[in-house]
C-alpha cells in the first residue's frame, strides 16, 4: 500500500484542505455574523440591507457554480484554491477601509466572495472526492467539519479583535492570515492519487512500479445525463431548503440571541459552541454515511435538527441553547454526506461539474434565508414569525431525502485514469 510515513498521501491532502477551510470557516463563514452588527451600526444600515450583501455574495457563488465545476474538473483544484485565498486576503484588507454601502457591496462581492465558494468549498470537496472512494463520506466529513472547527478556533479571536480594536482592524488581520497561511497551503495541493501513481483510498497497485492504475467506478454520469435524472433535482431541492434554514439562523445568530436579551460577546461564545460541535457531528455523520443508507440518514437528521429551531427561538434560559445547538449542528453535518451521495449516484469523473450545477440551485437558499430573516425583523422587530416557516421547510426537506433512490447507470462503467 502506498503510504507516506505509514499514512496514505490522500490524508495529507485532506489535512491541507482542512487547514484552508479552517481559515475560511473561522474568518469568513462564521466570521460574518460577528461583523454583522458592528458593520450595520457604523454604516447606518438596516439588517435587511446588510443581509442582502451576504446573500448576494452567496448568489454570486451560485452563478459561478457550473463554471467553477468545469475549471476544477479541467485544471484541478489547486489553481482555483490559490486564486480564492489570494482574493480573500486582498479583499479583507480592502474591507477594513469601506465607508459606504456601495463600497461594502463592491469589496465584499467583487473581491472577497468572487471565488470563495469555488476555492474554499467546491475545490476542497473535490480533493476528497478525487482521493477517496470507499472512505469518501468520512473524508468529505472531515473536510466539511473543518469549517466548524475554524469557527471554534478563530471566531472567538475575531470577536475579541472586534471588541478590542474594532472591526476594521480585525478585518485587516484576517486578510493577512489568508495571504500568509492560506495561499502557501493552496499551492501544495495535488490533483489526484492517479497523478502520483497511487490509487484512491491507498489501495495497493496491481504490480510494483506501476505508474498509474485504472479505477473503474460503478457508475459515471456526464453532466447532461445527470441533469435528466429526478435524483439530481431532488437532491438540489432538498439541499436548497436546508440551506434556507441554516443560513437564516447562522447569519442572524448573534442578532437573534441579542434579541433574546444576550450581549453580543456572550452570543459570540455560543456561536463558538456551535462551531465546537461541528467537527464531532461531521465525523459521526460521515462515519455513519459510509455504513448506512445515506438518503435515510439525511432525512432522519433533518427531522431531528428541526427541533433545535424551537429551542433557539423560544427557549427561556441559556441552558436550552446547549441541546438546541447540538441538534442545529446536524444541518451543517449533512453537507458531506450529501456530496458523498452525489458521487455515489453519479460517479467521480464529473463530480465538480455536477456539484457546481447543483450549487447554482441550492446556493439561492442562502440568499433567501438571511434576507427573509432580516425583513421579518425589520418589519416586526422580532424573529418569532420566522420560526414556523423554517420548521415547515425542514419537514419538506426530510421528505425529499426520504424519496431518494440511486439512478439507473447512464451506461457501462467508465474507466477512471
Amino acid at each position: 500500500m502506498n503510504k507516506l510515513k505509514g499514512l496514505f498521501y490522500g490524508w495529507r491532502m485532506i489535512a491541507v484542505s482542512c487547514a484552508i477551510r479552517l481559515l475560511g470557516g473561522g474568518l469568513h463563514s462564521y466570521g460574518f455574523t460577528i461583523l454583522f452588527l458592528p458593520v450595520t451600526q457604523e454604516l447606518g444600515l438596516t439588517r435587511a440591507a446588510t443581509s442582502l450583501v451576504f446573500s448576494l455574495a452567496r448568489a454570486e457563488g451560485a452563478i459561478q457554480g457550473p463554471l467553477s465545476g468545469y475549471c476544477i474538473d479541467r485544471f484541478g483544484p489547486r489553481p482555483v484554491m490559490a486564486i480564492a485565498t489570494l482574493l480573500a486576503g486582498v479583499g479583507y484588507m480592502l474591507f477594513a477601509g469601506v465607508n459606504s454601502y456601495a463600497a461594502l457591496v463592491v469589496v465584499y462581492m467583487g473581491v472577497i466572495s468572487l471565488s470563495y465558494q469555488a476555492g474554499f468549498m467546491d475545490a476542497t470537496m473535490a480533493v476528497a472526492n478525487n482521493w477517496f472512494i470507499r472512505k469518501r463520506a468520512l473524508a468529505m466529513s472531515i473536510t466539511s467539519g473543518s469549517i466548524a472547527l475554524g469557527g471554534m478556533l478563530f471566531t472567538p479571536l475575531l470577536a475579541f479583535a472586534v471588541h478590542t480594536w474594532g472591526w476594521r482592524a480585525a478585518c485587516f488581520g484576517a486578510g493577512v492570515a489568508f495571504l500568509v497561511v492560506g495561499l502557501p497551503l493552496a499551492l501544495t495541493v495535488r490533483r489526484s492519487p492517479e497523478s502520483m501513481g497511487l490509487l484512491p483510498d491507498g489501495e495497493a497497485l496491481p504490480e510494483p512500479g506501476a505508474a498509474r492504475a485504472p479505477v473503474a467506478d460503478p457508475r459515471e454520469f456526464p453532466l447532461r445525463a445527470a441533469l435528466r435524472t429526478h435524483q439530481f433535482w431532488l437532491i438540489a431541492l432538498a439541499t436548497s431548503m436546508r440551506v434556507v434554514c441554516s443560513s437564516a439562523v447562522l447569519v442572524h445568530f448573534v442578532p437573534i440571541l441579542v434579541w433574546r436579551g444576550m450581549t453580543e460577546q456572550r452570543a459570540a461564545v455560543f456561536l463558538a459552541f456551535v462551531a465546537l460541535l461541528g467537527m464531532p457531528t461531521h465525523l459521526l455523520i460521515g462515519w455513519l454515511g459510509d455504513r448506512v443508507d445515506k438518503p435515510r440518514l439525511m432525512a432522519t437528521c433533518t427531522a431531528i435538527a428541526s427541533l433545535s429551531l424551537v429551542l433557539i427561538f423560544r427557549g427561556d434560559t441559556d441552558w436550552h441553547l446547549y441541546p438546541a445547538l447540538a441538534l442545529f449542528s446536524l444541518f451543517e453535518g449533512l453537507f458531506p454526506v450529501t456530496w458523498a451521495t452525489v458521487s455515489d449516484f453519479f460517479g467521480r469523473r464529473n463530480f465538480a461539474k455536477i456539484r457546481g450545477s447543483m450549487s447554482f440551485l441550492y446556493m439561492w437558499g442562502s440568499v433567501i434565508g438571511p434576507v427573509a430573516a432580516g425583513l421579518v425583523y425589520d418589519q416586526t422587530k422580532s424573529y418569532d414569525a420566522l420560526l414556523w416557516g423554517l420548521i415547515m421547510l425542514c419537514a419538506l426537506t426530510a421528505l425529499c431525502y426520504a424519496l431518494l433512490t440511486p439512478p439507473k447507470p447512464a451506461g457501462p462503467a467508465i474507466t477512471q485514469s
